[in-house]
C-alpha cells in the first residue's frame, strides 16, 4: 500500500515539474514558439502555485482580449503606488509586439519560472512582463516571414487592423497602444526592454541591440548607459557566449561599409519610453541563426539586465527623480534629427563575406553571404545624431477641448491639464502651416507630414469654457512638446490629428467678388500697391486674372481667419487665467 502511494506521489510531482516546461522546452527540436492560448495557460497555471507571482489585465485589444501583465515581486507587493513609496524599481519588458518575432514569448516564460522556483528575484526590482502584445497576430499563425530560419510556425507583423504596432505607440491607433500606455503610466518603469528579431544583412552575431539614441537621451541617462548599463550588458553577454553588436542598417548597403545606429522616434517603444525618461532597449535576434539560440540569447539577456537594475536599484532611482526634475525645468526640445556623418567611430564587426553570383532566378548578379569566408575586422560606426530642428517651450499650451484624441491621450499619459473656468479671449502665439509635404501612400493608416514650415504670429483668439491648459513644468514635458509641436517628427499633426484645419471651408464667386474687389482697392490704396508690387514680382500672378482676385480676397477682412491656424496656442507670458 504505501509502495503504490509512493509511486502515486512520485507520479503526481513528476506531472507538476512536466506541467511547468514551456511548450519550447516540450518540443524536442527546440524549434517551437507557444501560441496564445498556450502562453495564458502556462502562466494562468504557474500564478496558483507562486504568491510572488500576480497576472493583471489590462484593457481589451482589437481583438477583444485583455493585455496580460504578468508582475513578480518578492515581497508580495503588487501596488505601484506601494512599490514607489517603498522605493523599488521597475523594469517592464514586452514581448511579441512583431508574433513572427517570438524569442521573447518563449524566454520570458521559462525566465518567470526559473526565478520565481529558484528564488531568485530581485530584491529591490519589481519585474512586469507584457505576455504577448500583438495578441491578434499570434492568433493569426502561419509562415510568413520567408527569410527566418524557424520556428515552424509563428504569428504575422500585423495585428487585427493590420497596424504595425511598433508604429503606434505615440499616434495610439491601436487599442494595444492605449493598454501598453496604461500599463507605463501606472507602473512607471525605471527601464524597458522591448524583444525582436533582426532581419537584414548575415553577420556572426546571434543578437544585436538597440538603445535608446544617446544624443536625443536625457544627458544624466546617456552618461550611465553609455559607460555602465550598456556597457556592462555588452560585456556580460560576451562572457556568456553571446557576443552582441550595435543594430543598425550598412551605411552603403553591406554592413562591412560601416553601421549607422538605428534612430527610434517616439512611434516605435524605446523613443516613446525616452519621452517619459524612461531607459529602454530593444533586443534583435538574429533571423537566421537557430530558433532556440535566439531563444536562449534573449533569456541570457534579460538575466543580465535584471542584475544589473538589482545591482544600481538605487542609482537608477536618484537618476529618474533627477532627470524629472530637469526636464520639468528644460527650456529648449529638440524636434528632429540627422545623422552627424563627420563623426565616425570604429568598431570590431565579425561579419561573412559579402559576394555575387549569378541568379537561378534572373540571370542576373545577386547577393550572397559567404559563411564559409568569416571575418573579424574594424568597421566605421555612425553613432552621432544632432538635432535639426529646435523649439523654446512656451509657459503653456491652450488645447480646444474639441481635438478630443490628442486630450485623450495626454491623459492615459498622465499629463497633468487644467480647464478653463469660463470663455475667454487670450493673447498668444499661433502657428499657421506655411508648408508641408505629404507622400501619396499611407504608411500605418496615415499619411504622414514632414517639412512643416510655420508662420508665428502674435494673436487673440477666442477658447471656450473647458477647453485645456497644459502648463509646460512637468516630467512629461518631452511628450508634451515633442507631441504638440507641428514640426515634430512625431507629432500629433505629423499623424494628421489636426489635417481638417487644413481645408478651406468659405470660398466666393467670382462675378459677385469682382465689384467688392475693386472698390477695396479703390478705397485702399496701400492694399492697391500691395497688390501692384506682388504682380510685379510674380509673373505668374500678373497673368491670370483668378489668381489677382484669389489674392485680394486673401488679403480682405472676409478671409477666414482659421484656415492653416494651428488650433493649439502657445502661450508666451504669465497669464492669470482662471481655472477649474
Amino acid at each position: 500500500m504505501k509502495k503504490n502511494i509512493f509511486l502515486l506521489l512520485s507520479v503526481f510531482y513528476c506531472l507538476q515539474g512536466y506541467a511547468q516546461q514551456t511548450p519550447f522546452e516540450l518540443s524536442k527540436d527546440k524549434n517551437y514558439t507557444a501560441t496564445y492560448a498556450q502562453v495564458v495557460a502556462y502562466y494562468k497555471n504557474l500564478a496558483k502555485q507562486q504568491p510572488q507571482m500576480r497576472l493583471f489585465n489590462y484593457g481589451s485589444t482589437d481583438i477583444g482580449k485583455p493585455l496580460t501583465l504578468v508582475v513578480l515581486s518578492k515581497d508580495k507587493v503588487f501596488d505601484p503606488a506601494l512599490i514607489k513609496k517603498q522605493n523599488k524599481r521597475v523594469l517592464l519588458i514586452n514581448n511579441g509586439i512583431h508574433p513572427g518575432e517570438p524569442e521573447g514569448i518563449d524566454a520570458s516564460m521559462m525566465l518567470v519560472r526559473d526565478l520565481l522556483k529558484k528564488n531568485q528575484l530581485p530584491k529591490d526590482v519589481v519585474l512586469c512582463f507584457i505576455a504577448l502584445y500583438n495578441i491578434d497576430g499570434s492568433i493569426n499563425r502561419g509562415v510568413s516571414r520567408v527569410n527566418q530560419n524557424g520556428p515552424r510556425a509563428y504569428g504575422f507583423r500585423g495585428n487585427y487592423r493590420n497596424l504595425d504596432l511598433n508604429r503606434d505607440f505615440i499616434k495610439g491607433d491601436s487599442k494595444n497602444a492605449l493598454a501598453f500606455a496604461q500599463i507605463l503610466n501606472t507602473w512607471q518603469p525605471e527601464v524597458l526592454l522591448d524583444n525582436h528579431t533582426s532581419d537584414g544583412a548575415d553577420y556572426q552575431y546571434v543578437m544585436t541591440l538597440i538603445e535608446t539614441q544617446k544624443d536625443k537621451q536625457n544627458p544624466i541617462l546617456a552618461n550611465y548607459t553609455t559607460k555602465t548599463l550598456t556597457a556592462d550588458l555588452y560585456k556580460n553577454m560576451k562572457k556568456s557566449g553571446f557576443e552582441m553588436i550595435p543594430y543598425g542598417a550598412g551605411e552603403q548597403g553591406l554592413p562591412d561599409s560601416g553601421i549607422v545606429s538605428f534612430m527610434e522616434t517616439p512611434r516605435f517603444s524605446t523613443g516613446f519610453a525616452a519621452q517619459h525618461n524612461i531607459i529602454s532597449y530593444m533586443t534583435e535576434t538574429h533571423m537566421l541563426k537557430p530558433f532556440d539560440k535566439r531563444v536562449w540569447a534573449t533569456y541570457t539577456f534579460m538575466q543580465h539586465l535584471i542584475s544589473i537594475c538589482q545591482r544600481d536599484a538605487k542609482l537608477l532611482g536618484t537618476m529618474k527623480k533627477q532627470v524629472d526634475a530637469e526636464v520639468s525645468k528644460q527650456k529648449t526640445f529638440a524636434l528632429n534629427w540627422k545623422l552627424d556623418e563627420s563623426k565616425v567611430d570604429t568598431i570590431t564587426f565579425k561579419g561573412y563575406t559579402a559576394e555575387y553570383k549569378t541568379s537561378d532566378v534572373s540571370g542576373l548578379k545577386r547577393l550572397f553571404y559567404d559563411r564559409e569566408k568569416p571575418y573579424t575586422k574594424l568597421i566605421k560606426f555612425y553613432n552621432t545624431y544632432k538635432a535639426t530642428t529646435t523649439v523654446d517651450k512656451p509657459i503653456a499650451y491652450i488645447i480646444p477641448q474639441a481635438w478630443g484624441k490628442a486630450i485623450d491621450l495626454f491623459k492615459l499619459n498622465k499629463v497633468a491639464m487644467s480647464r478653463l473656468a469660463h470663455d475667454t479671449t487670450l493673447s498668444l502665439q499661433m502657428y499657421y502651416i506655411g508648408d508641408y509635404k505629404t507622400p501619396a501612400k499611407p504608411y500605418e493608416g496615415h499619411y504622414i507630414h514632414s517639412n512643416v514650415q510655420l508662420n508665428p504670429v502674435d494673436t487673440k483668439v477666442r477658447f471656450y469654457e473647458g477647453d485645456y491648459v497644459v502648463y509646460v513644468n512637468q516630467p512629461i514635458n518631452r511628450y508634451i512638446v515633442e507631441t504638440l509641436e507641428p514640426q515634430g517628427v512625431d507629432s500629433f499633426f505629423a499623424w494628421n490629428f489636426f489635417d481638417s484645419m487644413l481645408g478651406q471651408k468659405e470660398y466666393f464667386s467670382d462675378y459677385v467678388f469682382e465689384d467688392v474687389a475693386a472698390q477695396m482697392l479703390k478705397d485702399d490704396p496701400a492694399l492697391r500697391k500691395k497688390l501692384d508690387d506682388a504682380k510685379t514680382a510674380d509673373p505668374k500672378l500678373a497673368a491670370s486674372a483668378a489668381a489677382q482676385l484669389n489674392w485680394v480676397y486673401r488679403n480682405s477682412p472676409y478671409f477666414e481667419k482659421t484656415f492653416l491656424r494651428y488650433p493649439v496656442g502657445r502661450l508666451l507670458t504669465n497669464t492669470n487665467l482662471d481655472l477649474k
